[in-house]
């Protein structure tokens, strides 16, 4: 991999005081990436008085992530700074006669204005051990009980400490502790909840969500996982999960097997707790006892069958239980292990039955590679609800588009289109355009 001039200058600044050997490798694997991301956003009501929500703006995000100092014991560190700039967003929130609003992808004023700017910064301190690796301080992670979002025009951390290993073969263990979120359209660091407690005013937060678990890839075709999670106060949760690829004479099947099994914790598990406020999402029938309590269980199964280019997959989602699917969610937008993370909503309501078809071309395989095209219809019923079971339903199309050559070579296009609708609440239409690129430094 060519370097540029700035490894030396590092190197060089480092020899200063004798330290170059220490951090050869230190310098050597480094990686300093400069990306900009162009995101226009807009979500418009269609059976409901008020603003549609629409935003545009343009990021920008500098990402270094040192090598390890030499030894058996090695040290690094990570660095993201990530700016914003609001290009346009409307007018203020809840202002009588405006017809566009922001607040999903900028911050808002407490006049209901959306910020002209904003920024975050996130550093990361790292110690390598054979391959085994702990990091403290901002966090990515992308497990099945709690995912990064990177929804919008910059990305969602977290704060906390996680180990990854990967010492013993066929096997990859993680384990972590998060305590605050910065949200995607938010520069502040937040404290942890769910749907149903994160109101900032009303609501309840906790400062220590726990998890872990272990990916094993018992043969080349099939991986079996297992992973933990828990928000003191609010709920516990385990997930089982199967993927498996079958090379069939004639394309390849793979089979997604999923099951989520969330019960109560701490203050959510007592009457008196839900009273404070540690309450979940849900149907309860009157005067039960068990009201905002934690109960729920998921599973799904997602059959794709692939050929030459061509994706085809088809699959079911069943929840038990009075809760809604746990998750973390600030309220600022979240990104859920489950076949129904749709677009605009996740399908994840206490009784919801879905119905899962997606189709994927990439266009490479007829000779145009960089572009490629799905599309994606969930159905939803047997929601419960007072009176009578709901239902929703949802259609995604996405677009995307790299240049392979030329002076935009790397440049990417993103086109996203959602129409959503349902029985009990407002329907929805969406677009979002995305124009992404990145150019390696170091």
């Amino acid at each position: 991999m060519k370097k540029s001039l700035l490894a030396p200058a590092v190197g060089a600044a480092l020899g200063v005081f004798g330290g170059v050997p220490v951090y050869a490798d230190f310098i050597e694997d480094s990686k300093l990436t400069f990306s900009t991301r162009n995101f226009y956003y807009n979500q418009d009501v269609r059976n409901q008085e008020g603003a549609r929500l629409e935003e545009w703006g343009q990021g920008f995000m500098l990402n270094f992530q040192s090598g390890f100092t030499e030894g058996p014991v090695g040290f690094g560190v990570d660095a993201l700074a990530m700016y914003g700039l609001r290009l346009d967003s409307g007018g203020k929130v809840g202002k009588a006669g405006v017809d566009r609003t922001g607040g999903s992808v900028f911050p808002l004023e407490s006049n209901g204005s959306t910020v002209n700017e904003f920024s975050k910064v996130g550093v990361t301190g790292k110690v390598r051990f054979a391959k085994t690796v702990a990091q403290l301080g901002a966090l990515r992670p992308r497990v099945p009980v709690v995912i990064a979002n990177d929804g919008r025009l910059l990305p969602q951390m977290y704060w906390g400490a996680q180990i990854v290993s990967n010492d013993i073969d066929k096997f990859t263990f993680t384990a972590g502790k998060l305590e605050h979120s910065t949200e995607r359209n938010s520069s502040d660091s937040d404290s942890l909840s769910i749907e149903g407690s994160n109101n900032r005013k009303t609501g309840q937060f906790s400062n220590e969500f726990y998890y872990g678990g272990v990916d094993f890839k018992a043969t080349k075709d099939l991986t079996l996982q297992y992973y933990y999670g828990k928000l003191r106060d609010f709920y516990e949760q385990h997930f089982l999960g199967l993927v498996h690829n079958w090379q069939l004479p004639v394309g390849k099947l793979q089979t997604d097997l999923r099951y989520f099994s969330s019960d109560s914790d701490g203050k959510n598990s007592s009457a008196s707790g839900r009273a404070e406020g540690y309450r979940a999402n849900g149907y309860w029938s009157t005067g039960s006892s068990n009201r905002y309590e934690v109960d729920n269980q998921l599973w799904s199964a997602l059959f794709t069958y692939s050929l030459q280019g061509h994706s085809l997959g088809a699959g079911v989602q069943k929840i038990t239980g009075n809760s809604d699917f746990p998750h973390l969610n600030q309220g600022g937008g979240r990104v859920l292990y489950l076949i129904t993370d749709a677009q605009v909503h996740k399908f994840h309501n206490a009784g919801e039955n879905t119905w899962v078809v997606k189709y994927a071309y990439d266009f490479a395989a007829a000779g145009i590679p960089g572009l490629k095209a799905g599309v994606n219809y969930f159905s939803g019923d047997d929601i419960d609800a007072a009176g009578s079971d709901k239902r929703e339903w949802e259609r995604d199309i996405r677009l995307d588009y790299t240049f392979q050559e030329g002076v935009l070579k790397g440049v990417g296009l993103s086109w996203m289109n959602a129409m959503w609708r349902g029985n009990d609440t407002r329907d929805v239409d969406e677009n979002r355009l995305i124009v992404n690129y990145s150019i390696p430094l170091l």
